[in-house]
């Protein structure tokens, strides 16, 4: 039975009745939705203390000594946080123009634009206010998946918002914007403004800010470097919001349009900018670091997302002309390198026979290819089938090699190209300070994009060959054993060691009959270091060991042959430079250290660092070695070149130490000055591939023209004081007077002969 409708209740008003019930219905519905969200019963939302402390991912970043950012730490995201200083008006003005007019005057939502949006479907822009892409920013991501996915988003990105900006003043919202607003990898204002401009933020001009606004509507699209033609049209677009909101007038942003677009695009990744070696050994470094700090604090950072702040010791000067320097030098001796390989119409690789000659060796490719990753592919993929490895590996293949002019694009089969990277050359060059510990500058290497190794750490070992001798006249004046000015003869001499066992050195070249100890060192003339041993006794090897260790060398891989004496064992850059830096700091070994204090993101120091300090040798000692190696840089002397071939000033003082070991495998030079010591070894990757004329394979056409150009440049710097002045006599009593002039028992016996060629060894030591 059909249901009875009353009478005199017009239609008209049931339905208002029914169209007010579903009002209500809707509202009430409404209300416990955005209850609900606000509940997080459709997804958690950030509770109070993650909005006043917003978790973002921040690169940290690595300072040098004079203040200058050297790089960053970072793994995806290049992000890193701008200060209220740091935002010129001009940005701020062209971010509200153009995204968020009325932002000084809503609450976080901005109801006109809102309804402008829904009406004209966002054909005229979006409703969102500056304050939820903020929120948007902090808290959610681009992972809209589906409508209702969205419109639950966006419900979210309301109340953040409303939070937001009951916690915060405008102009921290709009710091906060410009901190986290992705610029593609890039994040936050200041990393877009390094990587497209290559300044700092609060330098930025007015067009180069429009060009960064113009960007939030498509990085990709507004690219200034990618698309400039886009780039320039949005521009103009936020020079004319601004003119429209009264922020410039508008003759102001027509001259402003005429203006070309220009870009000094600067890429931050981990193989570009200065300090690539020693940023990535940091890197590892503070991992490590990390740890401890853990484990000592139990409290946890990520390197790259926890916005560290590392203040290290570098210099940035003296880096870029320690960088200039390798780059300049290496260059050259690379084209020495080819140059006798083409004129000797063979492959540079060699290997000794029974007798301990130098021969080639030309199953040596053979023998590396079986390291490759790319062999250890093939062998996984076929095994025992040689014919198709042989294959695989002689087979052409697209590939990039480095040159020192630039990158080659070629076609070349992996055997070929080991060939052609096995005769590169590299390096590892490091400065310190001796007094303070301070490392200075650290080139690891010719190129990090193509060649990681570090040449410089602890863990990078090559053989010394005569840097060591220094060490062993260290320890023969540290228990008066010798005199620099005693004549001693340069024969044949026997060293006993051990039970009864005899070591006997011979000299790579003719020597006078007879020399001073300055001489024998001078002259780096190998028997006369062999008598310092001869005098130190049987136990000679343990003592210099000895010395050795409390100057800062890992003494481990020390053999108990008296042959240590002309560098045999293998020993970093790093340690080298510490060792000689003991000479100049008055025989005290002061450890080289390359980070000063750590800060957390809020500028909280975790951590400062200081060097460890050790009396190794006596303040005498130190002081005769110093003369000793300045001889060495003077006529007659094996770095006489030095001198020579550079521009350094006449009244300042320079010592130095050539080092040449087997077959001219690794060249070496150590070089002193009164406050700045540095090391240089150059050498191929393997030590089997090396110069066949000692005259250019020697560590004085290796080496020391990466120290010679690097000084050159220190001294040219008018504001720096590093490498001034003499090395400082002692205020003891000295018991040796090392002016040969005043010893009556000896003499200098300099007859000006030129010492290049006087080198180390070319045979086995032991």
């Amino acid at each position: 039975m059909a249901k009875k409708v009353k009478k005199g209740t017009p239609w008209s008003t049931r339905i208002v009745k029914k169209l007010w019930k579903w009002f209500v219905y809707s509202l009430i519905l409404g209300v416990a939705f955005l209850a609900s969200i606000k509940l997080g019963l459709w997804g958690k939302l950030p509770d109070t203390v993650e909005l006043e402390n917003p978790r973002t991912k921040l690169a940290s970043e690595i300072y040098a000594g004079d203040g200058k950012v050297l790089g960053k730490m970072f793994y995806q995201e290049d992000r890193t946080n701008s200060g209220f200083d740091d935002i010129p008006e001009h940005l701020k003005n062209a971010l509200v123009a153009t995204e968020d007019a009325r932002f000084y005057s809503h609450s976080g939502i901005d109801g006109r634009a809102l309804l402008r949006a829904i009406t004209k479907l966002g054909r005229d822009g979006g409703g969102s206010t500056i304050t939820q892409q903020l929120a948007k920013n902090l808290f959610h991501g681009l992972s809209n998946r589906n409508f209702a996915h969205r419109l639950n988003q966006k419900l979210k990105e309301w109340f953040l918002a409303v939070e937001i900006e009951k916690r915060y003043t405008k102009d921290e919202i709009i710091l906060m914007y410009f901190n986290t607003v992705p610029y593609g990898n890039s994040y936050g204002i200041k990393s877009a403004a390094k990587r497209y401009f290559n300044k700092n933020t609060k330098d930025l001009s007015i067009e180069e800010s429009a060009v960064l606004v113009g960007m939030l509507r498509a990085n990709t699209r507004y690219n200034p470097v990618r698309n400039p033609n886009n780039a320039t049209w949005v521009r103009n677009i936020v020079f004319g919001q601004m003119a429209k909101y009264d922020y410039i007038t508008d003759a102001a942003a027509d001259s402003l349009k005429k203006l070309p677009l220009v870009t000094d695009h600067h890429f931050v990744d981990h193989n570009t900018g200065g300090a690539t070696y020693f940023r990535s050994y940091l890197t590892k470094w503070m991992k490590e670091w990390t740890r401890t700090y853990a484990a000592e604090t139990g409290v946890k950072y990520n390197i790259y997302d926890d916005g560290l702040k590392i203040f290290t010791t570098i210099d940035s000067k003296l880096q870029e002309y320690a960088e200039k320097s390798v780059s300049a030098h290496m260059a050259k001796l690379q084209g020495q390198f080819w140059a006798e390989t083409k004129r000797r119409k063979r492959d540079p690789w060699f290997t000794e026979d029974d007798k301990g000659d130098v021969i080639s060796d030309p199953e040596y490719p053979a023998r590396m290819i079986k390291r490759s990753a790319r062999y250890r592919s093939l062998k996984r993929k076929y095994k025992s089938n040689k014919d198709s490895i042989d294959f695989y590996l002689n087979k052409p293949v697209r590939m990039t090699l480095f040159s020192w002019e630039g990158d080659i694009d070629t076609t070349l089969s992996p055997m070929d190209s080991l060939k052609y990277t096995k005769q590169i050359l590299h390096t590892g060059f490091m400065s310190f300070e001796p007094q303070t510990g301070h490392v200075k500058a650290w080139v690891g290497g010719i190129n990090h994009k193509h060649f990681q190794y570090d040449h410089v750490n602890k863990k990078a070992t090559r053989q010394v060959g005569s840097t060591f001798k220094p060490l062993v006249y260290a320890r023969g004046l540290d228990d008066d054993k010798l005199h620099p000015c005693e004549i001693e003869s340069t024969g044949p001499v026997i060293v006993e060691y051990g039970n009864g066992k005899e070591w006997m050195p011979h000299n790579s070249s003719k020597a006078p009959a007879e020399v001073t100890f300055y001489e024998g060192l001078q002259k780096s003339i190998n028997t006369i270091t062999a008598r310092v041993m001869k005098r130190l006794g049987p136990n000679s090897a343990d003592v210099v060991k000895q010395t050795a260790g409390k100057m800062g060398i890992d003494d481990s891989k020390f053999e108990p042959y008296p042959s240590i004496c002309l560098g045999t064992m293998d020993v970093s850059v790093f340690e080298m430079v510490g060792a000689y830096g003991t000479f100049v700091n008055g025989g005290t070994f002061v450890e080289p250290i390359f980070v000063a204090r750590i800060e957390d993101k809020n500028g909280n120091i975790l951590e400062e660092f200081t060097p460890k300090r050790e009396e190794a040798i006596r303040q005498q000692t130190a002081y005769i070695i110093c003369k000793m190696l300045e001889r060495v840089t003077m006529s007659g002397g094996t770095a006489n070149r030095i001198r020579r071939n550079y521009t350094l000033p006449d009244n300042v003082a320079i010592g130095g130490k050539t080092g040449t070991t087997q077959g001219n495998s690794d060249g070496w030079f150590m070089g002193v000055t009164p406050n700045l010591v540095s090391g240089c070894w150059v050498g191929a990757e393997e030590r089997n591939v090396h110069f066949r004329s000692t005259a250019l394979g020697q560590g004085a056409n290796m080496a020391l023209p990466i120290f010679g150009k690097y000084m050159q440049q220190v001294f040219a710097d008018a504001e720096s004081n590093y490498g001034r002045g003499y090395f400082k006599k002692p205020d003891i009593e000295m018991t040796i007077d090392p002016n040969c002039d005043n010893y009556t028992g000896g003499k200098q016996n300099n007859n000006g002969e030129d010492g290049e060629e006087d080198e180390e060894p070319e045979e086995p030591l032991y």
